[in-house]
C-alpha cells in the first residue's frame, strides 16, 4: 500500500488499553481485560509489524505505536467524554493493570512509538505529564522511538482540560514532558512562539525532531530508490492473494468462541441432514459490520448468509431493519423458523451501538433482539444456533438458560471472511478453540457501576464490585477464558514443586521478624525459576486446538488479585493424542503482586496454581 502511495509506514496500532468495563465502545480494538494477555498480544503485534525478513534489528519494516497511554477507557458515557475525563487511578492499579502492556511494548517489543491519550490521569493531561512520558517511557523503559500525541490532544489540553491559558504554553508543556510528534497543528503553529517566549529550549525541539527523523531513518526513507529496497517490489498483486484471504478466514475461525452447546442436539450440523436452514437476524447479511473500526479495505466480504448458503439451502429473514431493532418482524421470522430444519440467528451490535466516541449504557442485546430470539426459538423444530456479532460482551443469560437455544457462538467483529469462518464451525469443518478475552457481565452490573470509577478492586464501603475476573466477585454470564470445543481435553500434572525457597542474605530483616512478602529486587529474584509440566490429551473424537491456561491465586496480601493469568499455550491434538506442555515460572515475574504503593512484592505462603480443573498448592518460603 505504501509503494502505491496509499499508506505510510508508521501505523498507530496496536490499542493495548485494558478492556476494563464492558460498556467501552473501543473495547473491540483491544486484546481484552487481562494485563498478561494484553502484554503478550502487544509484543507479538509490534514484532509482526516491525521486524524485517532480513533480520536487521536496527531497521523497521513498519513502525508500530502502542496506544493510548495511559488508563484510557472512557469515550463518552453518561455525559462524561474522553476530552474532559480525569481518570483517578491508584498507584497499585496503575502498576498492575494499566501500565504492563505499555511496558511490554517498549521493553519486549522495542516499539517505535507510544501515543499519549486524551484523558487526564490524576489531574494531569497525559500528553503534558513529564513523569509519565520523560520519567517512565524514556527514563525507566528507554523508548527507542518517538512519543506521539493523540490527534488534536494538545488542543484538548487547552480547550477542554484548560491546563494552560495559551497555546504556546501547551506546546511547551507537551515538548518539555516528552512529546515528539503532534497529530494536529498545535506544535506546527505554536512551537516557535513558545521558544521566543522562553517557555521551551531549542534543544528540546531538537530532541523531538531527532527522535522523529531517527524513526524515518530506521524505516529506510533515506536509503535511496525505494523500489531497490527489501520490500520495494511489493504492489497490488500482493494484497488480495489467496494466501492472505485464507489467513483472514483462519484468523476469524480461531477467534470464534463456542459459548454453549447442548449435547447430542446441536453443533456441528451435518449439511446432508439439513434440507433448509433459516438464517435470521439483523447481522445475518452483515458486511461492513464485520470489520469493526479502524479497518482496511476488504478484498471481498463473505457474509454469514453467504457462508452458510455455500453448504446448504437457506431461507433468509432479517427480523429487524437494523441492529437497533426498534421494529421487529416476529411473524415473518417465526414462519421461516418453523419451516426449517435448523435456525441460525445472527444478532449483536455494530458501530452505531459501540464505537469510538460511543460507549454503551446497557449491555443487553439492543432493542427487541432478545424478544426475537425467544420467539423464534419457541417455534423451531430443530437446533437453534445463536450467533452474537459484537465488540463487547452481552447479557444473554436468557438464551443461556433457554433449552430451545441449543448453541451460542460469539464471533466478535470477525473481518471480511467472517461468514465463511462461521460456516466452517457450524458445519464442523473446524473445531472451535477460541476463548473469551473478557468477562461477560449481567445487565445489573451496568446499572450499578459507574464507568468513570477506575478502581479495579472492589470496595465494600461503596458497594463497588471491582472489575475483571482478577477482582470482580459478582455473578457473570460467562467468565474470562470461557470457550467450548467439539472435543474434550484432560489435564494431568506431571511436575511442579510443592515448596520453593527464596535465598536471603545474612542479616536480612525477614530472618528476625515475620515477613508476609519480600521486595522483588534483582538480587532476590536471580535464577528463581521452576517448571510446571503437564500432560494434555484430546479425549474427544475430533482434531482441534486447545488453549492451556496457567493461573495462580496468590496469598491474600496487598489486596492481591483473587486469580491471575501467568501464561498460556496453544496445542493442536488429534483425537486421543496427548502431548506435554511445559511452563517456566519465574517467581518474581509471575508470582509477584503489586502493593498499595505500586511496588512489586513476592508474597510468602501458599500460592495455588490452576490449569483447567487441576489445582496445585505451592509454598513460597525463605
Amino acid at each position: 500500500m505504501y509503494n502505491m502511495g496509499l499508506a505510510g509506514l508508521t501505523f498507530w496500532s496496536p490499542n493495548v488499553n485494558i478492556f476494563r468495563d464492558p460498556r467501552w465502545g473501543r473495547g473491540q480494538e483491544t486484546p481484552g481485560e487481562d494485563p498478561t494477555l494484553t502484554s503478550k498480544y502487544a509484543v507479538a503485534f509490534v514484532q509482526g509489524l516491525q521486524e524485517r525478513d532480513d533480520g536487521d534489528k536496527k531497521r523497521l519494516k513498519v513502525g508500530a505505536s502502542c496506544k493510548h497511554y495511559t488508563a484510557y477507557d472512557v469515550d463518552n458515557w453518561n455525559g462524561t467524554d474522553r476530552y474532559h475525563f480525569n481518570a483517578v487511578v491508584t498507584k497499585q492499579d496503575m502498576e498492575d493493570t494499566f501500565q504492563p502492556p505499555f511496558k511490554s511494548c517498549v521493553l519486549d517489543g522495542n516499539v517505535a512509538s507510544v501515543m499519549c491519550s486524551y484523558n487526564e490521569v490524576n489531574g494531569k493531561p497525559t500528553c503534558g505529564d513529564p513523569d509519565l512520558l520523560k520519567g517512565v517511557i524514556r527514563g525507566k523503559w528507554k523508548l527507542n522511538g518517538y512519543v506521539s500525541s493523540d490527534c488534536d490532544s494538545l488542543d484538548v489540553m487547552l480547550t477542554s482540560h484548560h491546563w494552560e491559558k495559551t497555546p504556546e504554553e501547551i506546546a511547551a508543556d507537551a515538548l518539555n514532558a516528552g512529546v515528539d510528534l503532534n497529530c494536529g497543528n498545535s506544535l506546527r503553529f505554536h512551537t516557535e512562539g513558545a521558544i521566543k517566549a522562553g517557555l521551551v529550549k531549542e534543544s528540546v525541539v531538537d530532541r523531538a525532531v531527532s527522535n522523529n527523523f531517527e524513526t524515518l531513518m530506521r524505516l529506510g526513507f533515506f536509503d535511496g530508490n525505494p523500489s531497490k529496497q527489501v520490500y520495494g517490489s511489493l504492489g497490488p498483486k500482493d494484497v488480495c492473494t489467496p494466501a492472505n484471504q485464507e489467513l483472514a478466514r483462519e484468523a476469524a475461525r480461531q477467534g470464534i468462541v463456542l459459548l454453549k452447546n447442548t449435547p447430542r442436539s446441536s453443533l456441528p450440523l451435518i449439511p446432508t441432514s439439513i434440507k433448509s436452514l433459516a438464517v435470521i437476524g439483523p447481522n445475518a447479511n452483515a458486511t461492513e459490520t464485520m470489520i469493526g473500526n479502524y479497518a482496511g479495505v476488504p478484498c471481498q466480504y463473505t457474509t454469514p448468509l453467504q457462508g452458510l448458503s455455500a453448504s446448504v439451502k437457506t431461507i433468509y429473514e432479517p427480523g429487524c431493519v437494523n441492529v437497533t431493532c426498534f421494529i421487529v418482524r416476529i411473524a415473518e421470522a417465526k414462519k421461516v423458523a418453523a419451516e426449517a430444519d435448523a435456525v441460525v440467528l445472527v444478532m449483536g451490535s455494530d458501530l452505531s451501538i459501540e464505537a469510538e466516541t460511543i460507549d454503551r449504557i446497557d449491555i443487553t442485546l439492543p432493542g427487541q433482539q432478545s424478544f426475537l430470539v425467544s420467539q423464534v426459538a419457541s417455534v423451531s423444530r430443530g437446533p437453534v444456533i445463536l450467533v452474537i456479532m459484537s465488540g463487547g460482551g452481552m447479557d444473554i443469560q436468557f438464551a443461556k438458560d433457554n433449552p430451545n437455544v441449543t448453541s451460542i457462538l460469539w464471533v466478535g467483529f470477525p473481518g471480511e471472511a467472517g461468514g465463511a469462518a462461521l460456516a466452517d464451525i457450524v458445519f464442523g469443518r473446524f473445531n472451535p478453540s477460541g476463548r473469551l478475552p473478557m468477562t461477560w457481565y449481567p445487565q445489573s452490573f451496568a446499572e450499578k457501576v459507574a464507568m468513570t470509577n477506575m478502581n479495579m478492586r472492589p470496595d465494600l464501603t461503596t458497594g463497588h464490585p471491582g472489575y475483571t475476573y482478577r477482582f470482580y466477585k459478582g455473578e457473570t454470564v460467562y467468565p474470562f477464558g470461557h470457550g467450548l470445543s467439539y472435543s474434550s481435553h484432560a489435564h494431568h500434572l506431571v511436575k511442579a514443586p510443592k515448596f520453593v525457597s527464596i535465598p536471603l542474605e545474612e542479616g536480612h530483616v525477614c530472618w528476625s521478624s515475620e515477613c508476609k512478602s519480600l521486595d522483588a529486587l534483582e538480587h532476590v529474584c536471580r535464577n528463581l525459576v521452576f517448571e510446571v509440566k503437564l500432560r494434555v490429551m484430546n479425549v474427544g473424537n475430533m482434531e482441534g486446538s486447545h488453549i492451556v491456561f496457567l493461573f495462580s491465586s496468590p496469598p491474600t496480601i496487598h489486596d492481591a488479585p483473587q486469580k491471575k493469568l501467568l501464561d498460556f499455550q496453544k496445542v493442536v491434538l488429534a483425537s486421543r493424542q496427548w502431548t506435554t506442555v511445559s511452563f517456566k515460572v519465574d517467581v518474581c515475574n509471575h508470582l509477584s503482586v503489586v502493593d498499595e504503593d505500586g511496588n512489586k512484592k513476592v508474597p510468602l505462603g501458599v500460592h495455588v496454581l490452576h490449569v483447567g480443573d487441576l489445582q496445585h498448592s505451592l509454598n513460597l518460603k525463605i
